[in-house]
């Protein structure tokens, strides 16, 4: 295959996790383009945020539109994630590559083991100030140093720090994930990092394209099996990311 197909496959592979389950989208994206289009991890973890940035703006406006986003909820969580979202993007661009992609594959695993193992969180949780800035600083300085969004992270933290319905959890994610996105990728403006943009746009495309398809897939099979395969998939690419990593 061509290095424009891959990108197109890639791109909506990782669109279709995030349309279906609200997140995985961007821990696809990462190895997608490390091992099948040639970017550095660094490259890769900085595009990722483009691609994380893109998709988050237009799957929130659709919740938007649908009334699920809790707006004062999630830009009281983004604010508190906004600092170590900086902060992580520029040191990332100084960390080996080996070490990056070895915590890369560690958070791989860990969003798989997630996946495998959901369980509901439980709404109505008592709101507290002290762990609402911990789980948003937590997830800003993950968005910034791996270049993810973290939904599989931030959904349960809203439901069960912000106490927010799960109705409106992911389009609130969406906005909290979004903020830090923006603010990572700023972080790296002035790193010497080449992004090649005739693969990166085409998988950008097909990732957009990808997310609504996943939202129609995610009406027709049960969540799940998306989650189990998801799941796999995510723990096959910690190990190949990790054994590499170490060899």
């Amino acid at each position: 295959m061509t290095p424009l197909v891959l990108a197109l496959l890639a791109g909506a592979a990782a669109g279709l996790s995030l349309g279906a389950l609200g997140a995985g989208g961007s821990i696809l994206t990462v190895p997608a383009l490390i091992y099948l289009l040639g970017f550095t991890p660094a490259a890769a973890t900085t595009a990722s945020l483009v691609v994380v940035i893109v998709t988050s703006v237009t799957a929130l406006v659709a919740h938007a539109r649908a009334g699920a986003v809790r707006w004062r909820a999630g830009l009281l969580f983004a604010a508190a994630g906004l600092l170590p979202a900086a902060a992580a993007g520029a040191l990332s661009a100084r960390v080996p590559e080996a070490v990056l992609t070895l915590v890369f594959a560690a958070l791989a695993a860990l969003a798989g083991l997630h996946m495998l193992r959901r369980r509901a969180p439980r709404e109505g949780g008592t709101v507290s100030g002290v762990r609402a800035a911990g789980a948003g600083a937590g997830l800003g300085a993950v968005t910034g140093f791996l270049g993810v969004g973290g939904g599989f992270l931030a959904v349960p933290a809203l439901v069960t720090v912000l106490a927010v319905p799960m109705g409106a959890a992911v389009g609130t994610s969406l906005l909290v994930v979004m903020a830090n996105a923006l603010v990572a990728l700023a972080a790296r403006a002035y790193t010497a990092v080449h992004l090649d943009l005739t693969l990166l746009l085409p998988f950008l495309a097909t990732a957009v394209l990808g997310a609504w398809d996943g939202r129609r897939l995610a009406a027709k099979v049960s969540a799940a099996t998306l989650r189990r395969v998801f799941g796999s998939v995510l723990l096959a690419v910690a190990v190949a990311m990790g054994a590499t990593a170490l060899l």
